[in-house]
């Protein structure tokens, strides 16, 4: 496919995610051509517009699933309460992840940190997209090459910059590695998540990643697009990222791994209170078709959204009797959106009342119905949006986006119309995308699982303490709104050591005094992040063992799965699978022990 001619990754253009399939949709637009069409994944393309014939957008203009969902970050004892050090240890395992490939998407790598390089000093990272970076283009308007040897087999990236081994190499060897590779993780998450899952020993720190002998690579996401933030109300200075960015990220890593034939693990950190909650976002579905390829795995945090509030279960048992949801507002609070989702095919009407007791008496539905709802006493604004079956989940979607919303007590009552006997669910947004002072004040903590956990084939992974063997309070608690179960398993994933960003000063002095890298910087992390990178560096190993080794040379993610499910530690005190822990706690040293039986 040709390079765009435009810098898509502008502000100047609209992105949307295109179902195969979708001229339907597509033909309502404006009457304008598309800037650029990207095939990212099998079955979808992201298709741009310029902004300034589609802004400002709306569910009444695009459907649901076509607009890109907003997802935020997702935050060595531990390695020996994963019964991967009893792994390291045995003579006839030794596995470190030799020959696998460990994939992220996040916000970038330190690449040149000792942590992520080999005992030679060259780097262990087989490419880094850097979405961040500007493309070039030449004289005439056309993408300039990137430079890179392997350019050719990444031309479908349409923005950002690509960065081969050959070029890290070349860059690890000058005095000033920037100025040919200019990527950087400024806020540190993902170098963490890399580090823990493959990181270099380093003994004078007391530090070794799950699968220090894997090759990495690495997207760096670029910010979310401006209208994007002001459409989901993210809250200012929040980091967000784009779900087509992730999407065509998948593609980069799946390319990766097909030019060094390696078996790959893509470790996902990052997580959405936005969809279905049932695994059928643009994203899940690209997910789960790396999840159908022998020798693939994803895996990916189940958020960390329990406990904080956002989540609500109704039920309506009479036409004439609404339930009533109430969402306390803090101060501070600028703007949010509520998304209302039915588990069945009942279908549901909303009405609200204000702080100050204005009543908006029930909006009426009607296909595609769209309102718009001002106040006497209160500057807020409500856009209801219904959209009887939406397209990805075929479930009911009652969108609401509160501007300027007043402090206080809002309630939406909600209304059933056909009574057969199903919940509905509420979300707001994930944590930082909304102020910690709005909050439903009768929450649900299960179904808390964030977007794309919620999808079927991937292995979704829970957090839970290793040092007083409880779940972690926020982890994400299953299962899903169609009952499948999330997570999977738990991991450690409370004050996890791993490394963080180098600072550019101690560069700088080692340089100056002749050092090949100075020392890396260790700090501690929790969340749910953190547990599946480590759960993606004993996958690796496990992969090395099976197909690297020729063990099972048909692993596929079924049976990865199942291989960890068996070995799992589990406790007497509980049932399982259960909405916590899934199905127990990562061991892969036992499920090794298990493949003797």
């Amino acid at each position: 496919m040709a390079a765009c001619a435009v810098d898509i990754a502008s502000e100047n253009y609209t992105d949307f995610i295109c179902r195969h399939g979708c001229e339907g949709w597509l033909s309502a637009m404006p009457d304008v051509a598309p800037a650029c069409t990207d095939d990212a994944f099998p079955g979808y393309s992201i298709v741009y517009f310029p902004s300034e014939n589609t802004l400002p957008i709306s569910l009444e203009k695009y459907p649901y699933y076509s607009i890109p969902k907003l997802f935020t970050l997702l935050d060595t004892s531990a390695l020996e309460s994963s019964g991967i050090f009893q792994v390291f240890n045995q003579p006839s395992l030794g596995q470190r992840g030799r020959g696998t490939l460990l994939g992220f998407i996040d916000t970038g790598i330190d690449y040149r940190s000792p942590v992520f390089r080999k005992k030679d000093g060259s780097t262990r990272i087989l490419g880094i997209w850097d979405q961040t970076l500007p493309r070039r283009f030449d004289e005439t308007g056309e993408m300039a090459d990137t430079g890179s040897p392997d350019s050719e087999s990444f031309s479908f990236l349409q923005y950002g910059a690509h960065f081969s081994e050959e070029q890290i190499n070349d860059a690890l060897s000058s005095p000033d590695p920037l100025s040919l590779v200019p990527s950087q993780d400024t806020l540190g998450h993902g170098t963490f998540l890399a580090g823990i899952a493959a990181g270099t020993p380093l003994p004078s720190l007391d530090f070794i990643g799950a699968a220090p002998e894997a090759s990495l690579a690495v997207v760096k996401l670029k910010p979310a697009k401006n209208y994007l933030r002001e459409f989901f109300c993210i809250t200012e200075g929040a980091n967000a990222y784009q779900e087509n960015d992730i999407i065509t990220g998948i593609r980069y890593l799946a390319e990766i791994a097909r030019i060094h034939h390696m078996p790959m693990v893509v470790c996902i950190g990052l997580g959405t209170n936005f969809g279905s909650h049932g695994g059928t976002s643009p994203l899940s579905l690209s997910f789960s078709s790396i999840s159908r390829s022998i020798g693939a795995c994803t895996v990916i945090a189940a958020g960390n959204e329990s406990g904080l509030s956002h989540h609500y279960i109704g039920t309506v048992s009479d036409a004439s009797i609404p339930d009533e949801v109430e969402i306390r507002v803090g101060e501070e609070e600028n703007g949010f959106v509520v998304e209302l989702w039915a588990s069945t095919l009942e279908t549901y009407t909303v009405g609200f009342v204000s702080p100050s007791g204005e009543i908006i008496n029930r909006i009426p539905l009607t296909l595609s119905s769209n309102a718009t709802i001002s106040f006497l006493l209160e500057p807020t604004v409500i856009n209801v949006n219904y959209r009887p079956q939406e397209l990805g989940s075929g479930k009911q979607l009652v969108f609401m986006r509160f501007s300027d919303p007043s402090p206080g007590i809002w309630r939406i009552r909600v209304y059933s119309s056909l009574l057969l006997d199903g919940d509905y669910h509420m979300w707001l947004p994930a944590e930082s995308f909304i102020s910690p002072n709005t909050v439903f004040l009768r929450p649900n903590p299960f179904t808390t699982i964030t977007s794309p956990g919620d999808t079927p084939l991937p292995i979704t992974i829970a957090a839970y303490n290793h040092s007083g063997g409880n779940i972690y309070i926020h982890s994400g608690r299953g299962y899903t709104i169609d009952n499948q179960i999330k997570p999977d398993i738990a991991a450690p994933g409370v004050e996890v050591y791993g490394p963080g960003v180098i600072p550019e000063a101690a560069y700088r002095t080692a340089v100056l005094n002749g050092e090949d890298a100075p020392a890396v910087p260790m700090v501690r992390k929790t969340g749910t992040s953190a547990a599946a990178a480590l759960t993606a560096g004993a996958i690796a190993n496990l992969l090395s063992w099976g197909i690297v080794e020729g063990n099972d040379p048909g692993m596929s993610e079924a049976a990865i799965r199942a291989y960890l499910i068996r070995g799992a530690t589990r406790s007497r005190a509980f049932s399982y699978p259960n909405q916590e822990w899934g199905y127990g706690a990562l061991n892969l040293y036992n499920t090794f022990l298990q493949l003797r039986e």
